[in-house]
C-alpha cells in the first residue's frame, strides 16, 4: 500500500513514522509512505496555499488550487482513495481501517487553520473523516492515526499474525479482556487466580466472561 500525506507542516511527520509498528511496515515494504509539502504546488514567490474566507471571519482558508494540482499530481493508482480530514466528516473506527487497507493507495489531505475551501470535499476527495467530536489544529495527528490503524492490520505487520483477531474492536463493539503480566502481587494488588491456575477453558470462559461489548 502506499499512503500520500498532503501537509503544510512535512515535519510533524517525521518521528512517528520512524518508530515502532509504521517503522517495521516500511521496512518490510508493507506500506510505503510519501509526504508532500503543499506549498511545492504554488507559483507565487510567498508559497502562499491559504486566503481569507469569502464573506468575512476570521481565519484563514486552504485554497483549492494548490490542492488540485498535489492530487492530480499524486493520484497514480487506480485502486485510490482520497480522504479530507474534516470535523463534519463521518467519525473513524475500526470498520473503516479494515475497509481502507483494502485500496493500493490512501492519499490524506491534512486541513488547517479555519478550514479547507469547500469545493476540496465536493470535488477532490471521496470522503470526510473526523476522529472524533473535538477540534484540532490541523489534520496531521487524525492522519498519523489513520495510517497506524491501517498499517498494523496489513498480514505480516505485526509480530503476531493472531494479534489482531481477538484485540478490541476485531467485532463491532467488543472489547478485549483485561490483561496481566508479572509480579504476581504487587502493593497489595493481586492477579485473579484464574489466570495463575493452568486451566486454559477456566482461563478462557474467564476472558469471555469479562470481555465487553459496547
Amino acid at each position: 500500500m502506499r499512503v500520500d500525506i498532503v501537509t503544510i507542516f512535512p515535519k510533524i511527520f517525521d518521528s512517528y513514522f520512524s518508530e515502532s509498528i509504521v517503522k517495521r511496515a516500511q521496512k518490510a515494504g508493507k506500506v510505503e509512505i510519501k509526504i508532500h509539502n503543499l506549498r511545492d504546488w504554488t507559483n507565487d514567490r510567498h508559497r502562499t496555499i491559504d486566503d481569507t474566507p469569502y464573506g468575512g471571519g476570521a481565519g484563514m482558508v486552504l485554497k483549492i488550487e494548490p490542492l488540485w494540482k498535489c492530487i492530480k499530481s499524486i493520484k497514480k493508482k487506480k485502486k485510490s482513495r482520497t480522504i479530507l480530514f474534516s470535523a463534519k466528516g463521518r467519525k473513524y473506527s475500526q470498520a473503516d481501517a479494515k475497509r481502507l487497507g483494502k485500496y493500493d493507495n490512501l492519499i490524506l489531505i491534512c486541513g488547517r487553520y479555519e478550514g479547507v475551501d469547500e469545493r476540496v470535499a465536493k470535488y477532490l476527495a471521496d470522503e470526510e473523516i473526523s476522529i472524533g467530536d473535538y477540534v484540532l489544529t490541523g489534520g496531521e495527528i487524525p492522519a498519523m492515526a489513520l495510517v497506524d490503524s491501517v498499517a498494523r492490520l496489513i498480514p505480516g505487520v505485526l509480530g503476531n499474525p493472531e494479534s489482531p483477531k481477538y484485540e478490541s474492536h476485531s467485532k463491532e463493539g467488543y472489547l478485549e479482556h483485561p490483561q496481566y503480566t508479572k509480579p504476581e502481587i504487587f502493593n497489595g494488588w493481586k492477579v485473579p487466580k484464574v489466570l495463575l491456575s493452568g486451566n486454559h477453558k477456566n482461563v478462557e470462559e474467564w476472558r469471555t466472561k469479562n470481555s465487553k461489548k459496547q
